[in-house]
């Protein structure tokens, strides 16, 4: 398949925005660099510049003055953008990559706009089901809202970029204090854009219940961009009420190497989401062999195997509870370790950008 691109002039991608740091700007980024190291033309066009990225995109509306016969757009779909109709009026082949979207619902009661942005976008992605060649979704959780939109070719291929930790690694028994229970001082870690759908409170009142029962000197980090004002000062007021202003710390936006440095510290990453549709932490944390507690919504079994512990994360009794039994089982941490990198190989993420490419290339 690798040798197709010669019937194509061009593999372009569609974004609203490149963001250098976020998961589908380096997921763009990767597929860009892939394409143009096998000879395929490849730029990526996008609604709205950002400066931090100006050098590396176009605004779409200039890709008409360019394009070719033969060419294939590929659009990273995430959120809703007036690149949607757009593409959806064009004639070339379209290929449209599904990030995920947040139920609207999740957002409503917090910031209203938002949630109808969100529904804008649940619309543009019945839109784009007819005029769609192939549907790739990063993960089968995902793949099942194309094919419930009207997509009839489909395939899931994890994010390209996600590419694991390898140099951090840490023993589970440094997480235990070698007597069945775990190590005073636990450092909790939840890693995620600070938005509703992440249920951040569901750890800070597990955090309230840990400190209480189990260890009174239990940490909890949270890194994320913040993303609602409102639930943002929420998360913020839940805190303060419950006295935990000084075992509670928002790191916010972090560099690669803050958030690697957090994940070293760490015992354990919770993860309490009430909807996923990959979860990039869960490989970070799993290419440490950090152990991971985690709920049961949308790609997260899926992601993550036999490597993390589901439990009830929106009961902070149940959740306290399997995160203190966990770190005090050193034999546990270090089969889900090993669990963990089998998943990562089984997901084989260093070859997910050449085996999109395949797929796209094969399509002429």
């Amino acid at each position: 398949m690798a040798d197709r691109h010669d019937v194509m002039s061009g593999i372009h991608q569609f974004v609203p925005m490149l963001h250098r740091g976020d998961a589908v700007g380096r997921h763009t980024l990767r597929l860009r660099d892939l394409m143009v190291a096998r000879g395929i033309d490849s730029r990526i066009f996008v609604e709205l510049i950002d400066p931090e990225t100006e050098g590396e995109t176009a605004l779409a509306s200039t890709y008409p003055g360019g394009c070719q016969p033969g060419d294939v757009l590929v659009y990273q779909l995430a959120t809703a953008s007036d690149l949607a109709p757009w593409l959806a009026a064009r004639a070339e082949t379209l290929v449209v990559n599904y990030h995920n979207i947040t139920p609207p619902e999740l957002f409503a009661a917090w910031d209203n706009r938002l949630a109808r942005h969100q529904q804008r976008a649940r619309s543009e992605l019945h839109l784009l089901s007819a005029r769609t060649a192939l549907g790739i979704a990063v993960s089968a959780f995902n793949r099942r809202d194309l094919e419930a939109a009207g997509y009839g070719a489909t395939a899931v291929v994890p994010p390209a970029a996600v590419l694991p930790q390898q140099d951090r690694a840490r023993t589970a028994d440094s997480r235990s204090a070698g007597d069945g229970s775990p190590r005073h001082g636990s450092r909790w870690l939840s890693v995620g854009r600070m938005a509703p759908n992440k249920a951040i409170e569901d750890v800070v009142m597990a955090l309230l219940v840990a400190r209480s029962s189990y260890d009174p000197d239990t940490t909890l980090t949270i890194v994320g961009k913040p993303v609602i004002a409102s639930y943002t000062s929420a998360l913020h007021r839940i805190v303060c009420e419950a006295g935990l202003e000084e075992s509670v710390r928002f790191s916010g936006h972090a560099s690669d190497a803050d958030l690697a440095a957090a994940y070293a510290e760490a015992d354990v990453l919770v993860v309490t989401s009430a909807h996923e549709g990959f979860g990039v932490p869960l490989i970070e944390a799993m290419s440490i062999g950090l152990p991971i507690v985690m709920s049961a919504a949308g790609a997260l079994p899926e992601v993550v195997g036999r490597a993390g512990v589901v439990t009830a994360t929106s009961d902070p009794w149940a959740l306290a509870g399997t995160v203190a039994e966990l770190l005090g089982d050193g034999e546990r941490c270090r089969t889900l370790a090993a669990a963990g990198h089998a998943q990562l190989e089984a997901l084989d993420l260093p070859t997910a950008g050449d085996r999109m490419i395949d797929l796209v290339c094969a399509l002429r």
